[in-house]
């Protein structure tokens, strides 16, 4: 009937760790993209734009304003 005898501080620090671990894991995923990476989606995002703005019946003319 004896129990298993355990460290507090121990534990509370193991189960910190392993909390730490899990959030870095997910920054690797979410920010851990490489220079040429950013760059090509960069690039994918501005040729998307021009396309689209290709397809525009009118261009929006600048500094006008309605009166």
């Amino acid at each position: 009937m004896s129990a298993e005898i355990v460290n507090l501080r121990q534990f509370r620090k193991g189960k910190g760790r392993l909390e730490k671990e899990k959030e870095a894991e997910q920054n690797r995923i979410t920010f851990g993209r490489t220079k040429a990476e950013k760059s090509l989606t960069r690039a994918r995002n501005e040729k998307a734009g021009k396309a689209l703005d290709q397809g525009r019946l009118e261009k929006p003319h600048e500094g006008r304003q309605d009166d």
